[in-house]
C-alpha cells in the first residue's frame, strides 16, 4: 500500500476589477493543430493581467480549441488520426453542403469543444509544463478563424 500526500496552496481571493476582451484572427492552412499559446500570453501581457481567468471562445462550428501536449509533435498527428477515425469523410453523412469534410468537421468540433477557461496566476496562465493551447482546424482547406479572448480579474496599473 502506498501513501499519498495531497497538498493545497493557500487560497487567494481577489475582487475582479477588470474585464477585457479582444479578438484573435488565426489563419489556418489545412486540417490540423495551430499553437496559439503565445498569442494568448501576449494578450495577457497587453492587458497587464495579474490574477483571474482567461476564457477563449472560437466563433465557428468546424474548428475547435483544446489544451494538449506541446513537446512531441507526434501527439498532434496521432490526435488528428484519432479524430479522422471517429468522424471519417466517407461515413455516409447526409450533411455535405460544403463538401465531404463538412459534417466530419462538425462532429470533431462537438467532441473537442469551442471554449477554454484557464486560471491566470501572477500574470501567467496556470498551464502545466507540457500544455499548449491549440486551435484545431477540421476542414481540409485554409480558413480565417476568429477566437474571442476575455480576461476577468485584476490588472496592474
Amino acid at each position: 500500500m502506498s501513501s499519498r500526500t495531497n497538498t493545497n496552496s493557500a487560497p487567494s481571493a481577489i475582487a475582479a476589477t477588470s474585464m477585457v476582451s479582444s479578438r484573435l484572427a488565426v489563419e489556418t492552412s489545412r486540417a490540423g493543430f495551430t499553437d496559439i499559446t503565445k498569442e494568448v500570453a501576449r494578450f495577457l501581457r497587453e492587458v497587464r493581467a495579474t490574477e483571474g481567468a482567461v476564457t477563449l471562445f472560437i466563433r465557428h462550428t468546424s474548428a475547435s480549441l483544446t489544451i494538449q501536449e506541446n513537446a512531441d509533435p507526434t501527439v498532434l498527428i496521432d490526435l488528428m488520426t484519432a479524430l479522422d477515425r471517429v468522424a471519417p469523410e466517407n461515413g455516409g453523412w447526409r450533411h455535405d453542403t460544403e463538401g465531404p469534410d463538412d459534417m466530419p468537421a462538425h462532429i470533431k468540433t462537438m467532441l473537442t469543444g469551442t471554449s477554454l477557461h484557464i486560471p491566470v496566476l501572477d500574470g501567467e496562465m496556470a498551464l502545466g509544463t507540457w500544455q499548449g493551447i491549440y486551435l484545431i482546424e477540421h476542414r481540409a482547406r485554409p480558413h480565417r478563424r476568429e477566437v474571442v479572448l476575455q480576461f476577468i480579474g485584476t490588472t496592474r496599473a
